[in-house]
């Protein structure tokens, strides 16, 4: 199985994706690279130029018309490019001809709302894919609320996305969030398991009848407790609209800054809540990936805090 993880210190650890190709005759670059790599299309391998994955004895080059010379290796580094920011806190973690994964930030929308267009994901990841080919788009997988950080996957081909939502249960192995809730949790940890509703006011609530709603099973584990509060890993079973924040009222213990489901206070100035992981079997290339981030730092800073 290959893996792509961030690391603690953002670097890069995964399978060696390097092609190497020697050169048997003159040539230019891109001709070369069009007949030597037939699975990529030309706006795949003019990305790759374009993002330096394209070097011949060890120095980058970007120009389709550079000369090649019989004797010369031409290596083509289709590693994941990670860390790049394409707008203020949202960096890209993979790009491939099909997907987008990103790391996002608290406070930035998903997408527009009726009172923001632009300072989204979706609107600054658009202006990122344009940049190299006006005719480019994203498309929407799945959302995390304007408060949530962390990993989250866009479709670059609208039949990837269909794929992708057809899909969803085969096709994601792991999504696993931190956050830190109020007070402090003995045990282990357990699972929830209830039926979610909606409200005419967008707001969502544990039914009591079984059946009756949306099944919704959380997994929660407790990493560390202090007397005001406690560090959970949550794993999610199912994804429905705010699962977590729900699930973590229902027993007692809302989200540090979810005043919409039951918080005292907001500390941080956002919600505690972090998308950390996410695997998934590529819809394309059927390669497991798997992508992890750092717990925010923020967060363990709280369970630092003296006791009130």
């Amino acid at each position: 199985m290959k893996r792509a993880s961030h690391g603690k210190r953002g670097k890069t650890q995964s399978a060696d994706r390097k092609t190497r190709l020697p050169v048997s005759q003159p040539a230019e670059l891109m001709p070369f690279l069009i007949a030597s790599l037939p699975q990529r299309s030309r706006n795949n391998i003019k990305s790759l130029l374009a993002r330096g994955q394209v070097s011949i004895a060890g120095q980058i080059v970007k120009q389709f018309n550079h000369p090649l010379e019989p004797g010369q290796e031409v290596v083509v580094d289709a590693s994941p490019v990670w860390g790049k920011e394409v707008g203020p806190g949202l960096k890209v973690l993979f790009e491939d001809q099909y997907l987008l994964v990103v790391d996002k930030p608290a406070g930035l929308l998903t997408i527009a709302s009726d009172t923001e267009k632009e300072r989204t994901a979706y609107h600054q990841l658009m202006d990122y894919v344009r940049e190299k080919n006006p005719a480019h788009r994203i498309f929407i997988v799945h959302r995390l609320d304007r408060d949530t950080s962390g990993v989250m996957v866009f479709a670059k081909q609208e039949e990837v996305k269909r794929q992708f939502q057809d899909s969803w249960k085969e096709l994601m192995t792991e999504r696993s969030y931190i956050a830190v809730v109020e007070g402090s949790m003995a045990g282990e940890g357990d699972t929830i398991h209830s039926w979610l509703l909606e409200t005419k006011t967008k707001h969502m609530y544990s039914g009591t009848t079984p059946g009756d709603g949306l099944e919704a099973i959380t997994h929660y584990r407790v990493l560390q407790s202090s007397p005001q509060f406690s560090l959970l890993a949550i794993h999610l079973e199912t994804g429905r609209k705010n699962q977590i924040r729900v699930h973590m009222h229902d027993i007692g213990h809302p989200i540090v800054g979810d005043k919409k489901y039951g918080a005292r206070d907001n500390p941080l100035r956002r919600l505690a809540l972090h998308a950390r992981v996410l695997a998934f079997r590529h819809p394309v290339s059927g390669e497991t990936m798997r992508f992890e981030t750092e717990i925010p730092k923020s967060f363990l800073a709280l369970l630092r805090q003296p006791a009130r």
